[in-house]
Protein backbone atom coordinates (compact mmCIF):
# COMPACT_ATOMS: atom_id res chain seq x y z
CA UNK A 1 0.00 0.00 0.00
CA UNK A 2 1.13 3.74 -0.96
CA UNK A 3 2.41 5.46 2.21
CA UNK A 4 1.25 9.02 0.55
CA UNK A 5 -1.12 8.22 -2.17
CA UNK A 6 -4.60 8.16 -1.33
CA UNK A 7 -6.82 5.36 -3.06
CA UNK A 8 -10.33 7.30 -2.31
CA UNK A 9 -10.88 8.14 -5.71
CA UNK A 10 -10.37 4.22 -6.98
CA UNK A 11 -13.90 2.59 -7.88
CA UNK A 12 -13.98 0.08 -5.77
CA UNK A 13 -16.56 -2.08 -4.05
CA UNK A 14 -16.92 -2.73 -0.50
CA UNK A 15 -15.55 -6.41 -0.50
CA UNK A 16 -12.54 -5.25 -2.88
CA UNK A 17 -11.70 -2.48 -0.20
CA UNK A 18 -12.09 -5.01 2.64
CA UNK A 19 -9.23 -7.30 0.68
CA UNK A 20 -6.99 -4.40 0.39
CA UNK A 21 -6.90 -3.88 3.96
CA UNK A 22 -3.50 -5.36 4.92
CA UNK A 23 -3.69 -5.81 9.02
CA UNK A 24 -0.18 -7.14 9.86
CA UNK A 25 1.13 -3.96 7.73
CA UNK A 26 4.27 -2.49 10.12
CA UNK A 27 4.01 0.79 9.16
CA UNK A 28 0.21 1.91 7.91
CA UNK A 29 -2.21 0.96 10.90
CA UNK A 30 -5.73 -0.22 9.77
CA UNK A 31 -7.40 2.95 10.45
CA UNK A 32 -4.92 4.44 8.32
CA UNK A 33 -5.84 2.19 5.63
CA UNK A 34 -9.10 2.41 6.43
CA UNK A 35 -8.82 6.05 5.61
CA UNK A 36 -6.72 5.66 2.51
CA UNK A 37 -9.34 3.59 0.82
CA UNK A 38 -12.67 5.63 2.00
CA UNK A 39 -13.72 2.56 3.83
CA UNK A 40 -16.14 2.91 6.92
CA UNK A 41 -13.97 1.30 10.00
CA UNK A 42 -17.43 -0.48 10.62
CA UNK A 43 -17.41 -1.86 7.04
CA UNK A 44 -14.59 -3.66 7.70
CA UNK A 45 -15.48 -5.99 10.32
CA UNK A 46 -19.01 -6.30 10.08
CA UNK A 47 -20.10 -9.92 9.44
CA UNK A 48 -24.00 -10.55 8.37
CA UNK A 49 -25.36 -12.55 10.90
CA UNK A 50 -26.81 -15.32 9.24
CA UNK A 51 -30.80 -16.53 9.60
CA UNK A 52 -32.22 -19.73 10.88
CA UNK A 53 -32.87 -21.95 8.39
CA UNK A 54 -36.46 -22.50 9.37
CA UNK A 55 -36.65 -18.45 9.32
CA UNK A 56 -35.16 -18.62 5.84
CA UNK A 57 -37.92 -21.12 5.00
CA UNK A 58 -40.65 -18.55 6.29
CA UNK A 59 -39.41 -15.62 4.74
CA UNK A 60 -39.20 -17.13 0.79
CA UNK A 61 -42.63 -18.03 1.53
CA UNK A 62 -43.93 -14.98 2.31
CA UNK A 63 -42.07 -13.59 -0.37
CA UNK A 64 -43.83 -15.35 -3.10
CA UNK A 65 -46.76 -14.93 -0.88
CA UNK A 66 -46.70 -11.10 -1.06
CA UNK A 67 -46.39 -11.46 -5.23
CA UNK A 68 -49.50 -12.53 -5.26
CA UNK A 69 -51.22 -10.55 -2.09
CA UNK A 70 -49.50 -7.38 -1.48
CA UNK A 71 -52.39 -6.25 0.63
CA UNK A 72 -52.08 -8.91 3.01
CA UNK A 73 -50.32 -7.24 6.24
CA UNK A 74 -48.65 -8.85 9.28
CA UNK A 75 -52.38 -10.02 10.93
CA UNK A 76 -53.07 -12.07 7.11
CA UNK A 77 -49.72 -13.00 6.52
CA UNK A 78 -49.49 -14.83 10.04
CA UNK A 79 -53.05 -16.03 9.61
CA UNK A 80 -51.42 -17.63 5.51
CA UNK A 81 -48.43 -19.05 7.43
CA UNK A 82 -50.86 -20.94 10.27
CA UNK A 83 -53.20 -22.31 7.13
CA UNK A 84 -49.65 -23.51 5.97
CA UNK A 85 -49.15 -25.23 8.94
CA UNK A 86 -46.08 -22.82 10.15
CA UNK A 87 -48.03 -21.34 13.67
CA UNK A 88 -45.59 -18.49 14.18
CA UNK A 89 -46.34 -15.64 15.89
CA UNK A 90 -47.06 -12.20 14.07
CA UNK A 91 -43.82 -10.81 15.89
CA UNK A 92 -41.44 -13.16 13.78
CA UNK A 93 -43.55 -12.59 11.12
CA UNK A 94 -43.12 -8.64 11.67
CA UNK A 95 -39.46 -8.49 12.18
CA UNK A 96 -38.95 -10.83 8.90
CA UNK A 97 -41.09 -8.85 6.89
CA UNK A 98 -39.56 -5.53 7.56
CA UNK A 99 -35.85 -7.34 7.13
CA UNK A 100 -37.54 -7.90 3.59
CA UNK A 101 -38.53 -4.55 3.51
CA UNK A 102 -42.44 -5.55 2.75
CA UNK A 103 -45.66 -3.96 3.84
CA UNK A 104 -48.97 -4.36 2.91
CA UNK A 105 -49.79 -2.30 -0.14
CA UNK A 106 -51.98 0.40 0.81
CA UNK A 107 -52.47 4.39 -0.43
CA UNK A 108 -48.73 5.03 1.10
CA UNK A 109 -45.32 3.35 -0.22
CA UNK A 110 -44.49 0.23 1.45
CA UNK A 111 -41.55 0.10 4.17
CA UNK A 112 -38.16 0.35 1.94
CA UNK A 113 -34.95 -1.57 2.07
CA UNK A 114 -33.53 1.90 1.93
CA UNK A 115 -34.03 4.00 5.44
CA UNK A 116 -34.11 7.63 5.27
CA UNK A 117 -30.97 9.74 7.03
CA UNK A 118 -32.39 12.84 8.10
CA UNK A 119 -29.04 14.38 8.02
CA UNK A 120 -29.22 14.53 4.29
CA UNK A 121 -30.86 16.54 1.28
CA UNK A 122 -34.15 15.61 0.09
CA UNK A 123 -34.75 16.99 -3.35
CA UNK A 124 -38.63 17.64 -4.16
CA UNK A 125 -40.67 15.59 -6.47
CA UNK A 126 -40.34 17.28 -10.01
CA UNK A 127 -42.56 14.40 -11.57
CA UNK A 128 -46.00 15.32 -10.49
CA UNK A 129 -48.06 16.06 -14.00
CA UNK A 130 -45.21 15.56 -16.67
CA UNK A 131 -45.53 13.36 -19.52
CA UNK A 132 -42.99 11.07 -20.16
CA UNK A 133 -42.50 11.50 -23.47
CA UNK A 134 -39.58 9.90 -24.72
CA UNK A 135 -36.27 8.01 -24.26
CA UNK A 136 -33.51 9.22 -21.45
CA UNK A 137 -36.36 12.15 -20.29
CA UNK A 138 -36.41 9.91 -16.54
CA UNK A 139 -34.65 7.65 -14.91
CA UNK A 140 -35.47 6.19 -11.74
CA UNK A 141 -33.68 3.41 -8.98
CA UNK A 142 -34.81 1.47 -6.22
CA UNK A 143 -34.05 -1.73 -4.15
CA UNK A 144 -35.27 -4.63 -3.66
CA UNK A 145 -34.84 -8.26 -1.69
CA UNK A 146 -33.68 -11.14 -3.47
CA UNK A 147 -34.02 -14.78 -1.73
CA UNK A 148 -31.34 -17.55 -2.26
CA UNK A 149 -31.33 -20.98 -0.98
CA UNK A 150 -29.53 -19.72 1.59
CA UNK A 151 -29.57 -15.93 2.49
CA UNK A 152 -30.48 -13.13 0.43
CA UNK A 153 -28.76 -10.63 -1.33
CA UNK A 154 -30.41 -6.76 -2.73
CA UNK A 155 -30.73 -5.87 -6.14
CA UNK A 156 -30.39 -2.49 -7.56
CA UNK A 157 -31.24 -1.01 -10.57
CA UNK A 158 -31.31 1.37 -13.28
CA UNK A 159 -34.42 2.30 -15.37
CA UNK A 160 -35.54 4.77 -18.10
CA UNK A 161 -39.49 5.56 -17.50
CA UNK A 162 -40.66 5.98 -21.38
CA UNK A 163 -39.26 2.45 -22.48
CA UNK A 164 -38.79 0.31 -19.36
CA UNK A 165 -35.27 -0.17 -20.70
CA UNK A 166 -33.08 -1.41 -17.70
CA UNK A 167 -29.91 0.47 -18.23
CA UNK A 168 -28.00 -0.77 -15.43
CA UNK A 169 -27.90 -3.28 -12.22
CA UNK A 170 -25.68 -4.57 -9.58
CA UNK A 171 -26.23 -6.57 -6.21
CA UNK A 172 -24.50 -6.80 -2.78
CA UNK A 173 -24.35 -8.60 0.22
CA UNK A 174 -25.21 -5.36 2.66
CA UNK A 175 -27.49 -2.25 1.92
CA UNK A 176 -24.59 0.31 2.29
CA UNK A 177 -24.78 2.59 -0.84
CA UNK A 178 -21.69 1.98 -2.79
CA UNK A 179 -23.28 -0.94 -4.76
CA UNK A 180 -25.88 2.04 -6.13
CA UNK A 181 -22.90 4.82 -6.49
CA UNK A 182 -21.84 1.78 -8.72
CA UNK A 183 -25.09 0.93 -11.02
CA UNK A 184 -25.69 5.04 -11.19
CA UNK A 185 -21.87 5.10 -12.81
CA UNK A 186 -22.55 2.26 -14.86
CA UNK A 187 -25.50 3.47 -16.34
CA UNK A 188 -24.03 7.40 -16.56
CA UNK A 189 -21.11 5.86 -19.06
CA UNK A 190 -23.96 5.63 -21.70
CA UNK A 191 -25.86 8.34 -21.41
CA UNK A 192 -27.93 10.64 -18.63
CA UNK A 193 -31.53 11.63 -18.37
CA UNK A 194 -32.90 14.59 -17.50
CA UNK A 195 -34.10 13.93 -14.57
CA UNK A 196 -33.55 10.98 -12.15
CA UNK A 197 -35.79 10.08 -9.73
CA UNK A 198 -35.68 7.94 -6.40
CA UNK A 199 -37.03 7.63 -3.05
CA UNK A 200 -36.04 9.36 0.09
CA UNK A 201 -33.88 6.42 1.08
CA UNK A 202 -29.85 7.05 2.51
CA UNK A 203 -28.24 5.25 -0.10
CA UNK A 204 -29.66 8.02 -2.56
CA UNK A 205 -29.82 10.65 -0.38
CA UNK A 206 -26.00 10.19 0.57
CA UNK A 207 -23.56 12.52 -0.86
CA UNK A 208 -21.65 9.44 -2.65
CA UNK A 209 -24.63 9.49 -4.84
CA UNK A 210 -26.05 12.76 -5.28
CA UNK A 211 -22.96 14.06 -5.81
CA UNK A 212 -22.42 11.73 -9.10
CA UNK A 213 -26.07 13.16 -10.16
CA UNK A 214 -24.92 16.82 -10.00
CA UNK A 215 -21.62 17.01 -11.51
CA UNK A 216 -23.23 14.66 -14.35
CA UNK A 217 -25.76 18.20 -14.67
CA UNK A 218 -28.88 15.38 -13.60
CA UNK A 219 -31.80 17.36 -11.86
CA UNK A 220 -32.30 15.28 -8.58
CA UNK A 221 -36.15 14.12 -8.16
CA UNK A 222 -37.67 12.23 -5.09
CA UNK A 223 -40.61 10.64 -4.60
CA UNK A 224 -42.89 12.20 -1.76
CA UNK A 225 -42.48 10.67 1.97
CA UNK A 226 -45.55 8.03 1.80
CA UNK A 227 -46.80 8.38 -1.69
CA UNK A 228 -46.53 4.17 -3.01
CA UNK A 229 -47.07 5.25 -6.62
CA UNK A 230 -43.74 7.54 -7.39
CA UNK A 231 -41.75 5.08 -8.61
CA UNK A 232 -44.37 2.68 -9.92
CA UNK A 233 -42.55 2.13 -12.75
CA UNK A 234 -39.21 0.20 -11.15
CA UNK A 235 -41.84 -1.13 -8.60
CA UNK A 236 -43.19 -3.28 -11.26
CA UNK A 237 -40.07 -4.10 -12.46
CA UNK A 238 -39.71 -5.89 -9.02
CA UNK A 239 -42.80 -7.83 -9.88
CA UNK A 240 -41.59 -9.40 -13.13
CA UNK A 241 -38.12 -10.21 -12.15
CA UNK A 242 -39.48 -12.02 -9.45
CA UNK A 243 -42.33 -13.99 -11.02
CA UNK A 244 -40.34 -14.52 -13.84
CA UNK A 245 -36.95 -15.65 -12.86
CA UNK A 246 -35.85 -15.68 -8.95
CA UNK A 247 -38.69 -17.74 -8.52
CA UNK A 248 -38.06 -20.11 -11.22
CA UNK A 249 -34.54 -21.58 -9.34
CA UNK A 250 -32.85 -21.26 -6.47
CA UNK A 251 -29.61 -19.73 -6.18
CA UNK A 252 -26.86 -21.43 -4.25
CA UNK A 253 -24.35 -18.71 -4.42
CA UNK A 254 -24.10 -14.91 -5.60
CA UNK A 255 -22.00 -15.98 -8.47
CA UNK A 256 -24.90 -18.12 -9.61
CA UNK A 257 -27.72 -15.10 -8.93
CA UNK A 258 -25.78 -12.25 -11.07
CA UNK A 259 -25.35 -15.10 -13.76
CA UNK A 260 -29.09 -15.76 -13.82
CA UNK A 261 -30.29 -12.04 -13.12
CA UNK A 262 -27.86 -10.89 -16.30
CA UNK A 263 -29.18 -13.48 -18.27
CA UNK A 264 -32.63 -12.55 -17.31
CA UNK A 265 -31.94 -8.98 -17.81
CA UNK A 266 -30.59 -9.06 -21.15
CA UNK A 267 -33.66 -11.31 -22.36
CA UNK A 268 -36.13 -8.67 -20.78
CA UNK A 269 -34.52 -6.10 -22.55
CA UNK A 270 -34.43 -7.62 -25.75
CA UNK A 271 -36.41 -10.06 -26.07
CA UNK A 272 -39.66 -9.58 -23.70
CA UNK A 273 -42.60 -8.17 -25.09
CA UNK A 274 -44.64 -5.09 -23.33
CA UNK A 275 -47.90 -4.63 -23.36
CA UNK A 276 -47.61 -1.02 -22.60
CA UNK A 277 -44.67 -1.08 -25.24
CA UNK A 278 -47.20 -1.83 -28.10
CA UNK A 279 -45.76 -5.51 -27.83
CA UNK A 280 -42.10 -4.20 -28.29
CA UNK A 281 -39.16 -4.92 -26.28
CA UNK A 282 -37.61 -1.88 -24.26
CA UNK A 283 -34.49 -2.12 -26.41
CA UNK A 284 -36.85 -1.43 -29.45
CA UNK A 285 -38.26 1.42 -27.90
CA UNK A 286 -35.15 3.19 -25.80
CA UNK A 287 -32.87 2.69 -29.74
CA UNK A 288 -30.80 0.08 -28.39
CA UNK A 289 -29.24 -2.20 -30.75
CA UNK A 290 -30.50 -5.93 -30.13
CA UNK A 291 -27.85 -7.87 -29.08
CA UNK A 292 -25.62 -5.40 -27.33
CA UNK A 293 -27.68 -4.12 -24.14
CA UNK A 294 -26.13 -1.61 -21.59
CA UNK A 295 -27.14 -4.02 -18.72
CA UNK A 296 -24.50 -6.68 -19.62
CA UNK A 297 -22.00 -4.40 -18.27
CA UNK A 298 -23.26 -5.71 -15.02
CA UNK A 299 -21.42 -8.51 -13.49
CA UNK A 300 -20.30 -11.00 -16.04
CA UNK A 301 -20.56 -14.81 -17.01
CA UNK A 302 -16.98 -15.79 -16.26
CA UNK A 303 -16.84 -14.47 -12.91
CA UNK A 304 -19.67 -16.95 -12.31
CA UNK A 305 -17.87 -19.74 -13.96
CA UNK A 306 -15.23 -19.40 -11.58
CA UNK A 307 -16.76 -18.56 -7.99
CA UNK A 308 -20.16 -21.12 -9.24
CA UNK A 309 -21.17 -24.69 -9.73
CA UNK A 310 -20.64 -24.86 -13.77
CA UNK A 311 -23.02 -27.88 -13.58
CA UNK A 312 -25.73 -25.21 -12.24
CA UNK A 313 -25.95 -22.99 -15.06
CA UNK A 314 -27.83 -23.98 -16.75
CA UNK A 315 -29.93 -22.45 -19.87
CA UNK A 316 -32.55 -20.25 -18.25
CA UNK A 317 -36.06 -20.54 -18.65
CA UNK A 318 -38.10 -17.25 -19.68
CA UNK A 319 -42.13 -16.54 -19.85
CA UNK A 320 -43.06 -14.22 -22.24
CA UNK A 321 -46.71 -13.01 -20.90
CA UNK A 322 -48.82 -9.85 -21.85
CA UNK A 323 -47.30 -7.96 -18.97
Amino acid sequence: MNLTGSKKNLDLTIEQKRNAIEPSHKKIPICRQCELLALNRGSLYYRRCGETSYNEQLMRLIDKQYIETPFYGIDKMTKWLHLKKHYVNHKRVRRLMRQMGLEAVYPRRKRPLSIPDKQHKIYPYLLKGMRITRPDQVWSTDITYIRMYRGWLYLTAVMDWFSRYVISWEVSVTLESEFCVSALKDALGSGSPEIFNTDQGSQFTSTDFTKVLLDAGVQISMDGKGRVFDNIFIERLWRTVKVEEVYMRDYQTVAEARYYLGRYFEFYNNQRLHQALDYRSPAEVYGVAVGTPVALRAPSVPTALISGDESTLKEPVFCLDNG
